[in-house]
């Protein structure tokens, strides 16, 4: 891509070989007191809740929730006052209650976005989050504007996930049977 910074690969046998420097994904988690089919059931079936529509949506303060199909090939979406639906991505694994993968429509270009979760015992569940293939935009983009500013180059998405799982962190240990 232009602008995108090289690196000789230095394994490689005649020493002059360029591949493009890769963009690390997202990685985030945090542990929740609770088990794992509660807080796998809960985050998905409650997204509309826990979710910070202010600012992380594509209707801004139209957007009202957030729906996940539960099924491969379901819709990640937002519903507006309106009754207009936004596309978040798609469910292209859906493995309940350890993991989903979602298409990521909400950036220049598509990405991939992997929730897994993992029981730590009975009532202890680790939640991880992976948002990953940033090295499908452009410098320009990878600096656009998200929900705060600057984009994957400021740690913005970084800080956004941090943000939503701390959210359903709240929502989850509140109705923890």
């Amino acid at each position: 891509m232009p602008g995108e910074r090289e690196v000789a690969d230095a394994g490689s046998r005649d020493g002059g070989a360029v591949l493009p420097l890769r963009r690390p994904p997202i990685r985030q988690s945090t542990t929740v007191r609770s088990d794992l089919d509660h807080v796998f059931t809960t985050i998905v079936r409650t997204i509309g809740v826990w979710w910070p529509l202010q600012p992380m949506s594509i209707g801004g303060d139209r957007a009202r929730t957030v729906t996940i199909d539960e099924f491969t090939g379901g819709r990640v979406y937002e519903t507006w006052d309106d009754g207009t639906t936004a596309e978040w991505g798609r469910l292209a694994v859906w493995e309940p209650p350890s993991r989903f993968v979602m298409s990521w429509l909400n950036t220049p270009e598509p990405t991939e976005v992997e929730l897994s979760f993992t029981s730590l015992g009975p009532a202890l569940t680790r939640v991880s989050v992976e948002h990953r293939g940033w090295e499908h935009l452009s410098e320009e983009q990878l600096r656009e504007d998200c929900a705060a500013p600057g984009g994957y180059s400021s740690g913005a998405y970084s800080g956004g996930w941090a943000a939503a799982l701390a959210a359903c962190v709240d929502v989850i240990e509140s109705t923890h049977p």
